[in-house]
């Protein structure tokens, strides 16, 4: 029975390519540069919300410029640290995130976290398919003018016609495998920065030159004092690193496609310190060129492109969004959803089911989300399977790097009846107990209304508890 057997038919599932979803990658593929890694950062900052985030900081946090700039240096070396961690294993073992937790939480303890993070991604997948969509509208507007119509469901024809070809459109991709998701990562992520930088030229003609003066406005904080400034900087940096939270625990899905570990470790120097420089720089140009032309500092990408009345760059943008939305999409949220599906029944979901579940729940929800479900309330419900995830982390990083030394068994990660990971019936009952009790503290900030001042650091707070807990538990019991 040769390796790839052998993981079919004790854990692992084969891709479109014959290889396997989660079974640990060949050499053959892995093939991802520095350049394929800074691209899966450039693609999760690069989305709509990821600008109005990034322009919000400078206006909304009460702080100078340059204290704004060096909060975001310092949340990108910080998860870049977390991700240089949770992705070495995926590196060394070319093994994903559900396969690395059976490790620490056991080969069926394993799916909890799994699940949670792919019940998130699920969501958040529908969520963007349908704003994604909404750029693509807005190109069939720009080109044939057309606007209006009976709606169905809160959307015109127009609309709906959008959304089924951009949900068809990621079909396609992902269809093809990860070699094009890799492709379209690489043109989406340069191809967003060429067009941020003509929306910069355009916005410095129409300031006729003021464009550098309005910018430095932003930076001036006359009535800041230290205690305003580090409050707004911690603040910063724990809203970056919440942002980048989700990805931080399943990074393993993309470490394991890189060519060796310093590429990896390249690709996130590029892809989050220097990366959130450059993204963050031509986001406050673009705000300060905004406040000259219109008079006001517009966060919103979208209501700039509308202001300048230019069918040509209002075609140029919905392309823009369009694949900056496809590109957060895959990361952040296709790759952890068909993963995480794939781990509850590894022998007989495909590649290619797992993403039709996937993309089946997304037409739910993103059909439904502009009529019903975005006024549902359904935040909390996401913010708390969100909260989750952060005990996973640090149980996942303590188990790894203090009790195994960052050595794996790579035949008994894919042995779901027997092995050194089976543990109890397949759960680590040490691991289990240390993410119950770290995870009250991660919930409780999001519900209980004293603890709200924390919600902006509960990850990193859970992550901590998580595997402080984990690791005093261990210590008395000798199988964890």
């Amino acid at each position: 029975m040769t390796t790839t057997e052998h993981h079919v038919a004790h854990g692992g599932t084969l891709n479109p390519e014959g290889t396997s979803t989660l079974n640990p990658v060949g050499a053959d593929e892995k093939t991802w540069g520095w350049f394929a890694i800074f691209n899966i950062w450039a693609n999760d900052v690069q989305s709509l919300f990821g600008y109005s985030l990034v322009a919000s900081l400078f206006i909304s946090y009460g702080v100078g410029g340059w204290t704004a700039f060096a909060a975001l240096i310092v949340a990108g070396l910080f998860v870049m640290w977390m991700v240089n961690l949770s992705g070495a294993a995926g590196e060394k073992y070319g093994i994903p995130y559900p396969v690395l937790a059976r490790a620490s939480l056991g080969t069926q303890g394993a799916k909890l976290p799994a699940v949670l993070r792919a019940t998130v991604a699920v969501f958040w997948y529908g969520v963007q398919v349908y704003f994604a969509s909404t750029a693509l509208a807005l190109l069939i507007r720009s080109i044939t003018g057309a606007h209006g119509g009976t709606e169905f469901l809160g959307l015109a024809w127009i609309d709906w016609v959008s959304f089924v070809i951009v949900w068809a459109f990621h079909i396609l991709i992902f269809w093809r495998g990860m070699g094009w998701v890799e492709t379209f990562l690489n043109i989406a992520g340069p191809f967003v920065y060429l067009v941020m930088i003509g929306l910069v030229i355009v916005l410095w003609q129409r300031s006729e030159g003021q464009l550098l003066s309005a910018t430095a406005t932003i930076f001036a904080n006359p009535e800041g004092t230290f205690a305003t400034e580090f409050k707004g900087f911690i603040a910063i940096v724990g809203t970056m690193v919440a942002y980048f939270a989700a990805v931080m625990i399943n990074f393993s899905d993309f470490s394991r496609y890189a060519k060796d570990k310093p590429t990896m470790m390249l690709g996130n120097l590029a892809g989050l310190p220097i990366n959130m420089i450059l993204f963050s720089a031509l986001a406050l140009l673009t705000t300060g060129g905004a406040a000259v032309v219109f008079g006001e500092e517009i966060i919103n990408p979208t209501e700039i492109v509308e202001r300048t009345d230019s069918v040509l760059l209002g075609v140029i943008a919905a392309i823009t969004f369009f694949a900056a939305t496809v590109g957060i999409n895959l990361v952040a949220n296709f790759i952890p959803a068909v993963n995480g599906i794939a781990n509850l029944n590894p022998e007989k979901i495909s590649f290619r089911t797992a993403g039709l579940i996937t993309s089946v729940f997304a037409l739910v929800i993103g059909g439904f989300w502009n009529s019903f479900i975005s006024q549902f309330g359904i935040s909390g419900f996401v913010n708390t399977l969100g909260a989750t995830l952060a005990p996973i982390f640090g149980i996942m990083i303590v188990d790894y790097y203090w009790h195994r030394n960052q050595v794996l068994n790579e035949d008994d990660l894919y042995d779901m009846k027997g092995g050194v990971y089976h543990y109890d019936n397949g759960w680590n009952r040490t691991a289990v107990k240390a993410f119950a009790a770290a995870t009250i503290f991660s919930v409780a900030t999001v519900w209980v209304p004293w603890l709200a001042f924390l919600s902006g650091y509960n990850w990193v707070i859970g992550a901590i508890l998580g595997g402080v807990v984990y690791n005093a538990l261990a210590k008395h019991d000798v199988r964890a």
